[in-house]
């Protein structure tokens, strides 16, 4: 990775952890995700009439398809692990993208991963686990919860390759868009993701959660999706180059900043394992950026 990539992924992965920490601390992070959504959709709905969409080829027309329905059952399964399971087994499953996607990023992308690139990506994935999953066993693995997280991790590594494919397509091609192509792509993969989860999260909401939601944390919910946008749109650029193996490896930094954010926001006072979680992905990290 070149030090900019680096830097928009790092950059990314702080907005991210701030992200998480708002959800997780919502009361219903089902209709905190969905206020999120609605506050954004009808910004998107603007966007995309600045944007050149009849000079997209049909084949990006398929890839948004398919990542618009990853990212809005991402949304969904990852509210639903949290309402079921505790954030200590959810989250070691649901991050352990980067130890899944490069044996699909190499044959379908093309993508070669070095001995360090793999080193880097294995101590990443340890560290994540020493974070957030000191109290896993085989049979919580097995759980409903864990199953919610699992699915999570599925839906993880089927957009992060379709929007690396996306985006390095759209790379080739001529853009006479009024915003870069980053931020084009945002807003038209959150109007058409949109079309995915909110109908699943309605199944499971009434317009009382939602108005209780919106009264009691719609400022922090419209922030939370300003940051979502931010960071994101960073991976997104960074993707129009880099590995997305090393990108997404890399925006498990996250982990990092959320520890950091916990500690120092929320008091809490992390254990030997967090601690040394902490350090194995700052050095798969580091191994990522400076060796692969």
């Amino acid at each position: 990775m070149t030090p900019v990539e680096l830097a928009l992924v790092l950059a990314s992965a702080l907005l991210h952890a701030g992200w998480s920490v708002s959800m997780k601390g919502s009361r219903d992070p089902l209709a905190f995700n969905v206020v999120q959504v609605l506050a954004t959709l009808p910004i998107a709905l603007v966007v995309l009439t600045r944007m050149p969409l009849a000079t997209l080829p049909p084949d990006l027309w398929a890839t948004l398809v398919g990542t618009a329905v990853a990212h809005g059952l991402y949304f969904y399964w990852l509210t639903r692990g949290l309402e079921t399971a505790d954030l200590s087994l959810v989250y070691p499953i649901a991050r352990s993208t980067p130890a899944f996607l490069p044996f699909v990023a190499v044959p379908l992308l093309g993508e070669s991963i070095s001995p360090a690139g793999a080193l880097g990506i294995a101590t990443v994935v340890a560290g994540i686990w020493a974070v957030q999953g000191g109290a896993l066993s085989w049979r919580r693995l097995a759980t409903p919860g864990a199953g919610w997280a699992w699915l999570t991790l599925a839906a993880t590594v089927v957009y992060s390759l379709l929007d690396k494919h996306f985006m390095a397509r759209l790379d080739q091609l001529p853009w006479s868009g009024a915003l870069p192509r980053a931020v084009g792509f945002y807003f038209l993969l959150t109007a058409s993701s949109a079309i995915c989860f909110v109908p699943l999260a309605a199944r499971r909401l009434d317009r009382a959660s939602l108005r209780a939601t919106w009264r009691g944390e719609g400022g922090r919910a419209v922030t939370a999706a300003a940051v979502s946008f931010v960071g994101y749109v960073l991976i997104l650029q960074a993707l129009r180059t880099a590995s997305v193996s090393y990108v997404v490896a890399a925006r498990q930094s996250s982990v990092l900043f959320a520890l950091g954010l916990g500690a120092v926001w929320l008091r809490d006072r992390p254990s030997r394992s967090r601690v040394l979680g902490a350090f194995a992905i700052v050095a798969g990290v580091a191994l990522i950026a400076f060796f692969a």
